[in-house]
């Protein structure tokens, strides 16, 4: 039997830092669509892509980070980076590249006195890079997609 994957065989680097998320998501939007002529199906039209990620760090794990802001003289002057999901579970491997990721915090801080659980803090992030995204080394986009960008 093969054992599956879980949120707990990921392990995520930002920055080229490893941190420990609570939750990470990463969402493509692809506005490829149908072409009609006379309202009648007739093809496709490949449409603009786009990526978007989101973490939520709790503050051991944002402080990491934190440093990387430091060194970079503010969180705004983060340059994009890449970011990498990856797990592997001795039988499997699953690799997910996200290429130019600029970083915003989005929600700073919540605060709730009845709550046991741990502060957390989100950043949010999008993909600037025209390598976008690649799953377990294969690109999402084209070589017609990309050229004349690198």
């Amino acid at each position: 039997m093969t054992a599956r994957f879980t949120g707990r065989n990921f392990d995520v680097t930002i920055l080229g830092v490893m941190v420990h998320v609570k939750s990470a998501t990463a969402t493509i939007s692809d506005e490829s669509a149908v072409a009609l002529t006379r309202g009648v199906t007739d093809g496709y039209t490949d449409g603009s892509a786009q990526c978007e990620t989101e973490y939520e760090l709790d503050l051991n794990n944002f402080r990491k980070l934190q440093q990387k802001a430091r060194e970079a003289g503010s969180w705004r002057e983060i340059a994009p980076h890449d970011c990498q999901f990856y797990a592997n579970n001795g039988s499997d491997e699953d690799k997910v590249e996200l290429y130019g990721v600029k970083l915003v915090i989005s929600d700073l801080i919540s605060v709730d006195p009845e709550s046991a659980d741990k502060t957390t803090r989100k950043l949010k992030g999008f993909v600037t890079s025209p390598h976008f995204v690649s799953i377990n080394g294969i690109p999402y986009l084209s070589e017609n997609d990309t050229r004349g960008l690198f």
